[in-house]
C-alpha cells in the first residue's frame, strides 16, 4: 500500500459552499484525533469538519465521520477516496463553509469525494518498501571497490562503520539477497563476511 510522505491541502467552491481538504500522515488513533483537533481549531467557524482515516500495514483499521452532514454523504465518500488510492496511515479532513444553498445528498457525495481527491493529489505519496538489511564486513582495501559496485547496482547503503574492519550496511530487495551475497564474494575474492541484520521498511517517493 501507499502512504503520505508530505501532507497536502486543496480547496474548491460549489454553489457558494467552500470545501477545504487537508491530507496528513497519521500513525495511530491518537494522531488522528490530534490532527482533527488542529483543523477544528483553525476552522472554528466552519459548519462541518468531516473526516476519514485508514491505519495499519494492511489498511485494516479505518473510520469516517459525517460531522453533522446527512449520513453517508461526507465521511464515507472521503474514506472511499483513501481506499481507492490504496493509502494507509493516512487521514483526510474536509472542512465545509456552508454557502446557503443545499447541495442534496448526491451533490454532497460528489463535493466531498472531489475535495478528498484533490487533497490527495496535492500531497506527496510514497510506496512502503520492505527490504532486507545485510551488513558486509570488509577490509579497508576492498571498500572503494564495493562502494563502486553498490552505486552501479543502485543499492541503498547505510552509514559505514570504521573499526578494525569496515562494516557497510546494504538494504536490498529480499529476492536478491543471495545474488548480492554471491557478487560480494566474487568482487572481494571471498574476503567479505555478510550477515543478515533483519528487515527495514523505507518510504520510496512516487514521482
Amino acid at each position: 500500500m501507499l502512504t503520505i510522505l508530505t501532507g497536502g491541502q486543496a480547496e474548491f467552491t460549489v454553489q457558494r459552499s467552500r470545501f477545504i481538504a487537508y491530507v496528513e500522515a497519521v500513525h495511530d488513533e491518537d494522531g488522528t484525533r490530534a490532527f482533527l483537533a488542529k483543523i477544528r481549531k483553525e476552522h472554528y467557524d466552519a459548519r462541518h469538519c468531516c473526516s476519514a482515516w485508514v491505519l495499519g500495514a494492511d489498511g485494516a483499521k479505518q473510520k469516517s465521520s459525517d460531522d453533522g452532514e446527512p449520513g453517508g454523504t461526507a465521511g464515507m465518500p472521503i474514506l472511499d477516496v483513501i481506499k481507492r488510492r490504496e493509502l494507509t496511515d493516512a487521514m483526510v479532513v474536509v472542512v465545509r463553509y456552508f454557502g446557503g444553498i443545499k447541495l442534496g445528498a448526491g451533490g454532497l457525495v460528489r463535493a466531498y469525494s472531489h475535495a478528498a481527491a484533490i487533497g490527495v493529489d496535492a500531497a506527496v505519496l510514497a510506496r512502503r518498501v520492505l527490504l532486507r538489511r545485510m551488513v558486509a564486513t570488509l577490509d579497508y582495501a576492498s571498500l572503494s571497490t564495493v562502494e563502486h559496485w553498490a552505486r552501479q547496482k543502485n543499492l541503498r547503503t547505510g552509514e559505514v562503520v570504521y573499526a578494525e574492519h569496515v562494516r557497510l550496511p546494504l538494504l536490498v530487495e529480499p529476492e536478491t539477497c543471495e545474488a548480492v551475497r554471491q557478487e560480494l564474494a566474487d568482487i572481494t575474492a571471498g574476503m567479505a563476511a555478510v550477515e543478515d541484520a533483519g528487515t527495514e521498511e523505507i518510504l520510496e517517493k512516487i514521482d
